[in-house]
């Protein structure tokens, strides 16, 4: 009995002893795993480490060759900077111009020239022409040369040298320009260049990361970040054929025809134009989408020119009022405010007063848009155009053909008189055409129709833009060749209801409605 009463006080104090090693085994290890997770020596916890290699770790986004992920845990653009900036250049032009209005020198007649002799009067004699030095940039976009950049940075040069970033310089040969979007390629004699990939900029997106890298004031290889404030941006008067993509990256003087990259070091678009009041960056910054500036490389590289296609029809914007008097649901697609003859547009059956959707798949939201996407068009290429017409979808199919250097505009039948409705019409002063109001608005010889010679200030019609010396060619959808039709058609009109008015203005034919 003792031996076993002996072995049961012997185990509870040995038992004790083990149960608290373990609890104190196991507090250590706790408190161990916090620390080295404190530390980031544990994949969790604070700290974000590169992934360890897992079956439940998913690989990072494949990026451009040599360019590491931007958004890790730095997030910074080093990798990126380094990988593009070698493929950004320095070009420097030089431009002979003639001064004028030289001043004549003191004695500079031939009394005094008698006695000193022209030799000595030459020694004074300022050069009368003059070399102009201007400094810009260019992205090298293939390995043999080919350099992409703004048309205003080598217009009218003499001369065009590129440094390169290795202080390698080169002549440059003008390879072409098309000064309607702004843009130039230059080739020069070197291989195996540095490049930037191209990125498709129609899937750019606003809010995302880009780097603008060019030469500003000459200071070579100038990295700035931003981010794509808009897309899309038109009508700012600094091309013909305009699709900018606006940025907030600090663009200078001397960084036009450089590069804008994305966050994956590929080439979105060329920066070419700043808005600003002073000169300097003022964080609105422009640049030529990619897309658009490899389409005319291609073409200049193949043809030496850009080949644009052509539709054929004159187009506006869908305003809701507009929208309202053509029966559709919202402002939405491009206006057809006339259709020129013997054009594809003509042939495939549109009309007047349709209203554009969608051409060759993609969706015509503006006029600036459906011009950018049928310039673009291969020549001879067969697409669909879907359009709506008294309210109802159609398609139809055609084949788009080259851009004609001159369209022919369409006229009128002839008539004699003048006319003053009422309603909204009162506003205006119309009367048909003759010789004599011909020369007074300067109008075409072949014009023929009802010219407005009148309009009230402050009226409806003045506030919707009409003006002197614009022609009316249709009144509610109905043409108004002469006064009769132009009364027919106003004396259907209600005292407080809208009008729907085709004018013409300066060869080109808009819609403009009047609302009281």
């Amino acid at each position: 009995m003792e031996p076993q009463g002996g072995t049961r006080e012997a185990s509870g104090p040995r038992a004790r002893s083990l149960v608290l090693g373990a609890v104190l085994v196991a507090v250590g290890v706790i408190i161990g795993l916090v620390v080295a997770s404190d530390f980031g020596w544990l994949p969790f916890g604070h700290a974000v480490p590169e992934a360890s290699p897992s079956k439940e770790v998913s690989a990072p986004a494949p990026t451009a060759p040599g360019i590491g992920g931007v958004l890790g845990a730095d997030r910074n653009f080093v990798q990126v900077a380094k990988a593009v900036t070698p493929a950004v250049v320095n070009i420097a032009t030089v431009r002979s111009g003639k001064i004028e209005g030289m001043p004549n020198m003191p004695f500079d007649d031939p009394f005094f020239r008698r006695f000193f002799g022209d030799e000595f009067f030459r020694r004074f004699e300022a050069p009368r022409e003059r070399k102009e030095r201007s400094l810009g940039s260019g992205v090298i976009v293939d390995g043999k040369g080919l350099i992409v950049t703004n048309n205003h940075v080598v217009n009218k040069a003499d001369d065009v040298k590129v440094l390169l970033s290795d202080k390698r310089e080169f002549k440059a040969k003008l390879i072409g320009t098309d000064p309607k979007t702004d843009l130039a390629v230059l080739k020069i004699e070197a291989e195996n260049l540095h490049t930037i990939p191209w990125a498709d900029s129609d899937k750019l997106e606003v809010g995302e990361f880009v780097l603008a890298v060019g030469n500003p004031f000459g200071l070579n290889q100038t990295v700035t970040m931003g981010i794509v404030s808009a897309v899309g941006r038109a009508s700012m008067g600094i091309a013909e054929y305009e699709d900018f993509i606006q940025t907030d990256a600090a663009i200078n003087p001397g960084n036009s025809g450089g590069a804008l990259v994305n966050a994956r070091g590929e080439l979105v678009g060329i920066n070419t134009a700043i808005f600003s009041q002073s000169g300097g960056n003022m964080g609105i910054g422009f640049a030529v989408p990619a897309n658009m500036a490899r389409s005319i490389l291609d073409q200049l590289v193949e043809h030496g020119k850009v080949v644009r296609g052509w539709l054929g029809v004159s187009i506006q914007e869908v305003s809701p009022e507009l929208a309202g008097q053509f029966g559709l649901p919202e402002a939405k697609g491009v206006l057809v405010s006339d259709v020129l003859d013997d054009s594809p547009a003509k042939k495939a059956g549109l009309e007047r007063g349709d209203v554009i959707l969608e051409f060759d798949g993609k969706a015509a939201d503006s006029p600036t848009q459906l011009r950018n996407l049928v310039a673009q068009t291969p020549v001879g290429k067969k697409v669909s155009v879907k359009f709506v017409r008294e309210k109802k979808t159609k398609t139809v199919d055609l084949t788009i053909v080259e851009q004609p250097k001159s369209v022919a505009q369409a006229g009128s039948d002839e008539g004699s008189g003048s006319t003053a409705p009422t309603g909204l019409l009162s506003d205006l002063d119309v009367h048909e055409l003759n010789s004599e109001l011909t020369a007074r608005y300067n109008l075409s010889s072949g014009e023929r129709g009802l010219v407005v010679v009148k309009v009230k200030p402050g009226s409806v019609a003045d506030e919707a833009g009409i003006k002197e010396g614009d022609l009316v060619l249709e009144v509610n959808r109905q043409a108004v060749a002469n006064a009769k039709a132009y009364e027919r058609a106003a004396s259907r009109i209600g005292k407080d209801q809208p009008v729907l008015l085709l004018i013409k203005r300066q060869g080109r034919t808009r819609y403009v409605t009047l609302k009281p």
